[in-house]
């Protein structure tokens, strides 16, 4: 769905599925289990929807036998739908609603989604069999409906103005303004909100009948209850890392987060070489890029009562969990897989900054770095979005900075070698 043009993903889509259906066969695959999503076929469902349903189909061209579940919205952190819901619910104090907010809708809750993948796995099949179950919650409500339960839990007070001219199309406009993450996801998935996602079919409750699904009420209340569940867990790394410096956040109630994601494939000879740069930021050895705003951003730091940027690393080649890294103190580090910094400067909310290496293939690896926030309040929000655009421009040119390293070290390498 993060494809630029219409067409593109649906082809990819496609693509993807015939692949892997492929690839199921050559491993003597028994049974695919697939999660869809629900629309009435005979409608006119939009490019998201209608591409759920030919993934389904393309799984099942093989002849394995094809489980597809296919549900509405589900409630749960990861789970995009949601995540609009809340970043909408979260940030704007008043919202103007079109029309498809009250399309309806038949919200289901993480956990029950987990327990029908995991019994079908143990369901008989007959040979080329494509199933399918249609899963939702208790109740069938509208988009408005859930934007207010969300709002009712949270004690959020927030006024819904109607405005019936607002199609999906300006809507995902906006939606792209108020939460840039999901600018070019999010716009293929409201363009789906004029389709009722509803259950049709009791096929689900008569051969799962132990699956007890909850109301959308008591789902969002577990969502909300296991999320700050997991925002309270004390991890090792976390007190090993926090060395009494972390500030303390008792009472404090934190807004949506927001990702800030950069990828780029770069060129090394090993996986040591590809996060070499990773492992070296900070200290002595800089940002590789734009180290002048580092410096006034640390100077900045030290006039407001922070760390600043002046403690360095210990070592300038070698990390470990509870190393500082100028303002940052290493929270997690995996040899040559990953590095994740929380920051201990002065920020209105929890800041991390993280890279993550992976292998494409021989001498081709992905470095994904992610700057996360957990935003306090108005201010943590106006603090993130008044940074934002300085963040892609400083961001890129790191990890373009990071391939340049690589490739002057290994060409360094080389000459010596040769000269030897």
């Amino acid at each position: 769905m993060g494809a630029g043009d219409k067409d593109d993903f649906i082809s990819l889509e496609k693509q993807s599925a015939l692949n892997f259906a492929k690839a199921a066969t050559l491993c003597g695959v028994k049974k695919i289990i697939y999660l869809g999503g629900l629309g009435n076929e005979e409608s006119e469902l939009s490019s998201h929807l209608r591409s759920r349903q030919e993934v389904g189909r393309c799984l099942a061209s093989t002849g394995i036998p094809v489980i597809e579940f296919r549900a509405s919205i589900i409630v749960g952190a990861g789970s995009l739908s949601y995540e609009l819901v809340r970043a909408l619910c979260e940030r704007l104090p008043v919202m103007t609603c079109p029309s498809w907010v009250n399309t309806q809708a038949q919200p289901i809750g993480v956990w029950s989604v987990l327990e029908y993948l995991s019994a079908s796995i143990h369901l008989p099949v007959e040979h080329q069999e494509h199933r399918i179950y249609e899963i939702g919650g208790q109740d069938q409500v509208s988009y408005l409906d859930i934007m207010k339960e969300y709002c009712r839990l949270r004690g959020l007070k927030r006024l819904f103005i109607p405005l019936p001219f607002l199609t999906p199309g300006l809507s995902s406009l906006w939606l792209a303004f108020i939460t840039p993450l999901y600018a070019r996801v999010g716009r293929k998935l409201v363009e789906s909100l004029k389709n009722p996602t509803i259950v049709t079919s009791n096929r689900a409750l008569i051969d799962f009948p132990l699956i007890k699904v909850l109301s959308f009420e008591h789902a969002i209340k577990k969502s909300l209850e296991e999320e700050e569940k997991a925002s309270r867990q004390v991890k090792w790394s976390a007190a090993i890392s926090s060395k009494g410096l972390r500030r303390k956040w008792a009472g404090v109630r934190f807004g949506n987060r927001i990702v800030d994601s950069h990828s780029l494939i770069i060129e090394a000879s090993s996986l040591q070489s590809a996060f070499e740069p990773v492992a070296s930021i900070g200290g002595e050895n800089g940002w590789y890029y734009a180290n002048w705003l580092w410096k006034i951003r640390g100077f900045i730091d030290q006039l407001i009562g922070g760390v600043g940027i002046k403690r360095g690393r210990p070592d300038p080649n070698n990390l470990c969990v509870g190393d500082t890294v100028d303002w940052w103190r290493v929270e997690a580090y995996e040899e040559d897989r990953l590095l994740r910094l929380y920051a201990e400067m002065k920020v209105p909310g929890r800041a991390w900054l993280e890279f993550r290496l992976t292998r494409v293939d021989l001498h081709r690896y992905k470095l994904t770095q992610n700057a996360i926030f957990d935003p306090v309040g108005l201010f943590g929000l106006v603090y993130w979005y008044s940074l934002y655009p300085l963040h892609g421009i400083i961001f890129k040119g790191m990890l373009n900075a990071m391939q340049d390293r690589i490739l002057n070290k290994e060409r360094f390498a080389s000459k010596a070698s040769k000269n030897a």
